[in-house]
């Protein structure tokens, strides 16, 4: 079994001076299996992140149990990739020594590093910049460093928190173009965290809506626009009369939710 396994989870948040509880998310169920892709969304403060941290092990549930591979989660782990907002470079590092930095931790030979290094650097389209500093690429090809980073140390798991969200449009739609030939390239599982409603439709072939107040799933939808990415252009998906329907169909399910909260605050 190499499923990711979430029963029951919830999370509470005290505040020492106060004392004063918020229930970040409660009763989150549900299994992603090998290969999948999965999306999630919500307004802020529904727990998307929280849900993603404690599947990466920062965080420990209140309540519940995370499994993966038939192994609880009980702290971070190399079976669990994770590729965050900004990248979290090094950036006075060249581009190698950043992708490698899991194999020195992990001791590997330098040829077998060197080797992998190569091979994932030429997958996200980075082959020759090995040697360059960091600091001197784009934010496009920061994030192709942060993919291969994770990437190089194969993970049963990517964990990926608005890995596209400082991106510029034209970056972020080649970037989502590489999400998802990475994911059929390679068999990854894939949960990726974002806030915009078109990425999750074209990034999730499950996606999940979540709700504030507590945090919890509202609504799952089962999609095809993450398989039709690999064949057809996403501009033109995006413009399709099924996608602009459950669009406009999400977009006025989070509106209603922020207008409850603003009429609850």
């Amino acid at each position: 079994m190499s499923d990711l396994i979430c029963k029951n989870l919830c999370m509470t948040f005290s505040n020492a001076q106060t004392g004063v509880k918020v229930e970040a998310l409660k009763d989150i169920n549900f299994t992603l299996k090998k290969g999948e892709l999965l999306s999630v969304l919500g307004p802020s403060g529904c727990g998307k992140t929280t849900l993603l941290n404690m599947i990466a092990g920062f965080l420990n549930p209140t309540s519940g149990s995370m499994t993966l591979n038939s192994t609880k989660i009980d702290g971070p782990s190399v079976e669990r990739g994770m590729v965050f907002q900004q990248g979290a470079l090094f950036e006075w590092l060249t581009v190698s020594k950043n992708v490698d930095f899991g194999l020195r931790m992990k001791k590997t030979s330098q040829g077998e590093s060197d080797s992998l290094v190569e091979k994932w650097l030429e997958i996200v389209g980075l082959q020759g910049f090995g040697n360059t500093p960091t600091y001197q690429l784009s934010g496009g090809m920061q994030q192709r460093v942060a993919l291969a980073r994770c990437l190089v140390n194969d993970p049963d798991v990517i964990l990926m928190d608005e890995p596209l969200g400082a991106l510029d449009a034209l970056t972020r739609e080649k970037m989502q173009s590489l999400i998802l030939e990475l994911w059929k390239e390679t068999g990854k599982t894939i949960l990726i965290i974002t806030h915009s409603v078109e990425e999750a439709l074209l990034l999730g072939e499950r996606l999940f809506v979540m709700a504030p107040r507590p945090g919890r799933i509202h609504k799952e939808y089962k999609l095809p626009f993450a398989e039709q990415g690999l064949q057809t252009p996403l501009r033109d998906i995006k413009q399709s009369p099924q996608f602009s329907e459950v669009r406009e169909e999400i977009l006025s399910m989070i509106w209603d939710m922020e207008e409850e909260i603003m009429g609850g605050a």
